[in-house]
């Protein structure tokens, strides 16, 4: 399928991010990013720990605001947003994917899903036919009523992935989204995320320490002491 989004672009102009510890010492944790990102695609952002690969995903995505720079998405500059309309935007264009599943472990995967889309007030026909639809996607369409500790750990990132393309997002960000799996298991999630940008033709950003990642992402960019050295 042609890759419709592939125009679309992310721009992240100068953006730094500067913290203050407990003793009121600066922590830069991103210092003067510049990238324009292509939509459309599966990107990586890799770096040991402290280097600003999840503070980064959380400027991109309002979770954070930068200290300077902003940041443009699709044409619209989300670092001037308001936090009222931040939380609006995220709610209608990005989806988010972590290490742990966060899965309501009492709720059947179907109901975990179902779940994202009664809080946008979805009608019950249509929630079904995207609950079906999204758990059918990532291979899980014969344990819709299963619940999270009758899953694998794989089985529980696919429900945690359906679960964040229910709402048709734009953008899927996805922080360590194999941390807690096997390396078998992780191929098969990167193999899943390589399929979605493919044929749905979302833009998903991903923070790993993963290597295996580098055999299915579009681009690889590499982050070190909040400073990116490597594209």
């Amino acid at each position: 399928m042609e890759n419709k989004a592939a125009e679309a672009m992310i721009h992240i102009d100068h953006v730094s991010r500067v913290y203050r510890n407990r003793s009121q010492v600066e922590v830069h944790a991103l210092r003067d990013i510049d990238l324009a990102l292509n939509g459309g695609q599966f990107i990586s952002f890799k770096g040991r720990s402290g280097s600003g690969k999840t503070t980064l995903l959380n400027c991109i995505s309002t979770l954070d605001t930068p200290t300077d720079g902003q940041v443009t998405i699709f044409d619209e500059t989300v670092t001037r947003l308001s936090p009222e309309e931040a939380t609006a935007w995220r709610r209608d264009h990005v989806g988010f994917i972590f290490q742990t599943f966060g899965l309501i472990p009492t709720l059947s995967a179907y109901e975990n899903v179902d779940l994202m889309l009664r809080l946008n007030h979805l009608s019950t026909h249509a929630r079904h036919e995207r609950v079906v639809e999204y758990l059918d996607l990532v291979g899980l369409k014969t344990r819709v009523n299963h619940r999270p500790h009758e899953l694998s750990g794989g089985q529980q990132q696919r429900v945690a992935i359906a679960r964040a393309l229910a709402n048709q997002p734009k953008l899927l960000i996805a922080d360590e989204p194999t941390g807690e799996l096997d390396s078998t298991t992780a191929c098969d999630i990167f193999d899943l995320f390589k399929t979605i940008v493919r044929e749905r033709g979302l833009t998903i950003l991903m923070a790993t320490h993963d290597p295996l990642s580098d055999d299915y992402v579009d681009q690889v960019i590499k982050l070190k002491d909040g400073c990116v050295v490597h594209e």
